[in-house]
């Protein structure tokens, strides 16, 4: 299984436990929740909440808690913050012994639906606190990819996200001005550009950080996308086979990343966190893929910003160029960067709905929102302050412009077809595989879930 941007971005498994009374003046290690699910299981103390997840990062959870605690002085949020990988082994043990958190950090799809049934339907919690309406108020792609992989007929919503984000391209403005040119819009513009850039100094024109599988297929899906727009789903469902024309197109495209030179020499072996995005962040890379999550660089609360970080003055996010033959504009993709689901078990089922529609679209949602850590699931929340216009006006672009048109998903339904593609991918960077047999490789794994 590939693993998220925010899984990659974790280093170590950290815990926090929070009330007001119970850890105001204490330090961190004074408040760690465990992780033996015997210690600290859920469906215990009515006016505690355990929490465990791997999104979002400790310090910001932290302050979500502590906005929640303030206004609520009787509640305990118990809450563990793990690395991805981590995370997975403590939510398979706790949710194999009984003692599931009362609410757990998701993603759509394979995550979700493994324990489903361990799930509560949240849509009477999401009425209670938000009325009729309530959908509304989320950007359509969250919650379709939320009830991704439901079972035909089940229209419940078993996690609702808590933030969003948008796949795509970010440049190094400077380094773009210096050479004379625009971030590219086609394919014709981004070969152009690379050999512009290649001549005018040292930095990589464009740093493809392809050891990692997840980005190696959010990569693939802007470009399949771009070529014909919802094909490869359409494969993925069993309607078209990967072996479609467009689709080996796609892997062809794919391929020519690294045999006409666009990417760096030894690609597969760089992966983003934290080599990659260290590059890009120095200033030793002119365009690197990654996504709107890039713009928590510039969360002003950290104690260093990178020059080219600050107020994002040296950033320009721009979509995966269009390509001859294909759809007339970039298209877009992106979807869930972690969800919000709750126990069918929970001690006190409302009051975790409160904490989880608070850290969505209530208070705890502006704490998180403030640290640019990613969008916002919900439409209309912004951050109480800017450290520039330039940080504003591509905040208001990922927010407002893209993100309401983000219509194709940045993740495949089924773990194995991640992987599949995730591999078939680099079997062709790697020139161990044609387009053509990456495509046959994919279906192969299909056919054997079919």
């Amino acid at each position: 299984m590939t693993l998220p941007p925010t899984a990659r971005r974790q280093a170590t498994r950290r815990g926090i436990q929070a009330g007001l009374a119970l850890c105001l003046g204490a330090t961190l290690a004074a408040c760690a929740g465990s992780a033996d699910p015997e210690e600290s299981a859920g469906g215990g103390d009515e006016q505690t909440v355990t929490f465990r997840s791997w999104s979002p990062i400790e310090q910001t959870t932290r302050q979500m808690i502590d906005s929640f605690t303030e206004a609520n002085p009787d509640v305990t949020i118990d809450a563990t913050i793990f690395n991805y990988p981590e995370y997975i082994v403590d939510l398979q043990t706790r949710a194999s012994s009984g003692t599931m958190p009362d609410i757990v950090g998701l993603q759509p799809g394979a995550l979700t639906q493994q324990y489903r049934e361990k799930l509560m339907p949240l849509e009477e919690c999401a009425t209670r606190v938000w009325g009729d309406d309530w959908e509304s108020r989320f950007h359509p792609v969250g919650l379709e990819q939320a009830r991704m992989g439901n079972p035909d007929g089940d229209e419940h919503y078993y996690a609702l996200p808590l933030l969003v984000q948008t796949v795509n391209l970010w440049a190094n403005a400077e380094l773009l001005d210096a050479a004379g040119i625009e971030p590219p819009a086609t394919w014709e513009d981004l070969q152009a550009a690379v050999a512009t850039l290649r001549d005018a100094g040292d930095a990589a024109p464009f740093l493809l950080p392809a050891k990692d599988g997840w980005l190696r297929n959010v990569v693939f899906l802007q470009i399949a996308n771009n070529l014909e727009p919802g094909r490869v789903y359409q494969a993925e469902n069993g309607e078209v086979p990967w072996t479609d024309a467009r689709i080996v197109e796609a892997f062809d495209y794919w391929s020519r990343l690294f045999t006409e030179g666009i990417a760096q020499d030894g690609a597969l072996a760089l992966d983003s966190y934290p080599n990659g995005v260290n590059q890009f962040e120095a200033g030793n890379a002119a365009m690197i893929p990654l996504g709107a999550w890039w713009i928590q660089q510039s969360d002003p609360s950290k104690a260093e910003i990178a020059p080219l970080s600050e107020g994002m003055a040296g950033y320009e996010p721009f979509l995966f160029p269009t390509l001859p033959g294909g759809a007339p504009e970039p298209q877009l993709v992106g979807g869930i960067d972690v969800a919000l689901g709750i126990s069918a078990d929970a001690a006190n089922p409302d009051l975790a709905c409160d904490v989880l529609t608070d850290w969505i679209a209530g208070d705890g949602a502006q704490v998180l929102i403030n640290t640019f850590n990613d969008l916002p699931a919900v439409t209309g929340l912004d951050p109480q302050e800017f450290t520039s216009d330039k940080q504003e006006q591509i905040w208001t672009q990922l927010t407002q412009d893209w993100m309401p048109r983000v219509q194709w998903s940045r993740y495949f339904q089924s773990p194995e077809i991640d992987t599949a593609v995730a591999d078939a991918l680099a079997g062709v960077a790697a020139g161990q595989l044609t387009p053509q047999q990456a495509a046959e490789s994919v279906q192969a794994v299909q056919d054997q879930q079919d």
